[in-house]
């Protein structure tokens, strides 16, 4: 069965995106913890961080570094966090954040009502950090 990333990635359901390619895609999530607040996601569809083979689960961390480097630059802040918690979804997906504190890290903590207007920010803010990074033909439109 998809799953709703599954859909997002697909376009049936609206994402804001940030990064693509031909096997990951990294969009904001609707619960962040904070501003700027990431999905990095195989397309592939694989529940489980353990099930992915080694190379691609790489090539993955390689994609959430790479945000996360957007991120603190993005924001100036101190660290970038990356958890892997699956339990919301059924589709591998490591979260990635500007963090400036531990408390950063709980996901149960994650603003359930985030405005459009600062998902459209973030989004734009990660993308053009991306650019200045080097990152631009990842960017989407």
């Amino acid at each position: 069965m998809a799953s709703v990333f599954s859909a997002i990635i697909a376009g049936q359901l609206p994402g804001r995106f940030v990064w693509e390619d031909d096997e990951f895609v990294a969009f904001l999530t609707i619960a962040p913890v904070t501003q700027g607040h990431t999905l990095v996601v195989p397309r592939k569809e694989i529940d489980q961080w353990q099930d992915v083979d080694a190379n691609t689960f790489a090539r993955l961390t390689g994609v959430a570094q790479t945000i996360g480097q957007a991120v603190r630059k993005a924001w100036d802040a101190p660290r970038a966090g990356l958890l892997i918690a699956g339990l919301e979804v059924p589709h591998l997906h490591l979260h990635v954040f500007p963090a400036y504190s531990m408390g950063d890290f709980d996901i149960s903590g994650a603003d359930p009502n985030p405005s459009p207007e600062s998902l459209d920010e973030a989004q734009a803010k990660i993308k053009q950090a991306l650019r200045d990074l080097g990152h631009g033909r990842n960017v989407p439109d």
